[in-house]
């Protein structure tokens, strides 16, 4: 967001300025010496502001800046000596006031050095040409005037525009920051209403019972510890469907170990659903294992999750299904009794 006059009073403004010049060049083609310098002037005048008027983006490109600067340096020279300064015609002078113009535009288009090299230069020649009374006769006061008047404008208006964008800065990151700490009372809210969902009704017979629970009850209450533990480590692989299956499989006796390690956070809503659909069937198909292990795979990969099922002889700890302890003469092959790994994407 910048901080400007809308763009069409501006160049309106402008070009209204730059015509008013040019009317005046033709007003003084009847008393100059000759007509030819004056012509050359008002064309290089023309293109001149025609350029940095209406040449888009802001600031004025170099070379625009450097051709505005070069007319500037030019009118005077060849414009001068065609005036005959007895003559009381203000006409006769039109181009002083007009390179002030031209000045005041490259200032209000971000090229004040330019401006000034071009004010100070047509200051310094006319006051040479014509005499020190030229200074206030010929309106060199008047351009000097108004390229400082335009250099205050234009250091305000970067200042207010710098400030603006602070703003606006500060604003977004104060957005951003709620946004998180949103994020994180909805997360933290979740997570507590679908802890409280799994366990209350388990608290709730510990309670009546006074700890008096079953074998039965016991087992239950670590398979809930257990998949607590899931809506932490695995939270990306979980659905209704999948935390079922899970369940099942530890009921059954089994060890499943969920791993979310990233890398599903950018698959879109439908690809989501399909691999934990996937996942679900996968670990029906694990009947027969001992120790299931279900990790995401990182971003980069065809794969999106990888599926094992072991099935043990010993104590199925996570080291152990990993493959550690294993005697070196046993067929890892024949413990292997699911491998599935789902795509990131669906097949066409």
């Amino acid at each position: 967001m910048r901080v400007s006059l809308p763009a069409g009073i501006a160049i309106g403004l402008a070009a209204l300025f730059s015509v008013f010049h040019l009317v005046l060049g033709v007003a003084s083609l009847a008393t100059v010496t000759e007509v030819g310098p004056v012509l050359t002037c008002m064309a290089l005048y023309a293109a001149a502001s025609g350029v940095a008027v209406f040449l888009p983006g802001r600031p004025l490109p170099v070379w625009a800046a450097c051709f505005s600067l070069a007319t500037a340096l030019v009118m005077p020279v060849i414009a001068a000596p065609v005036v005959d300064l007895t003559d009381k015609n203000d006409s006769t002078t039109w181009w002083v006031a007009a390179v002030g113009t031209l000045m005041v535009v490259l200032v209000v288009r971000g090229r004040r050095a330019f401006a000034w090299a071009g004010v100070v230069f047509v200051t310094l020649f006319v006051v040479v040409w014509a005499g020190p009374g030229a200074f206030g006769d010929l309106g060199l006061v008047g351009n000097l005037t108004w390229v400082a008047v335009a250099t205050g404008f234009a250091v305000a208006m970067d200042r207010a525009t710098r400030t603006t964008q602070e703003f606006l800065r500060a604003e977004q990151e104060t957005a951003d920051w709620q946004a998180a700490q949103d994020a994180h009372v909805f997360e933290r809210q979740f997570r507590l209403s679908q802890t409280t969902r799994m366990a209350l009704p388990m608290l709730e017979r510990v309670i009546e019972r006074d700890g008096d629970l079953t074998d039965d009850e016991r087992s239950e209450c670590l398979h809930l510890e257990q998949a607590i533990r899931d809506e932490i480590r695995g939270r990306s692989l979980l659905s209704d469907d999948v935390r079922d299956e899970v369940m099942r499989l530890r009921r059954r006796g089994a060890t499943v170990q969920l791993h979310d390690d990233g890398g599903l956070d950018d698959l879109e809503v439908d690809d989501l659903r399909r691999v934990h659909a996937e996942i679900a069937d996968a670990l029906r198909r694990a009947r027969d294992a001992d120790n299931v292990i279900v990790r995401t795979v990182a971003e980069g990969s065809d794969a999106a999750v990888t599926i094992v099922g072991l099935r043990l002889d010993t104590a199925a700890s996570e080291s152990a299904a990993l493959g550690a302890g294993l005697d070196d003469d046993e067929d890892e092959d024949d413990s292997v009794v699911l491998w599935t790994e789902i795509p990131r994407r669906a097949a066409v």
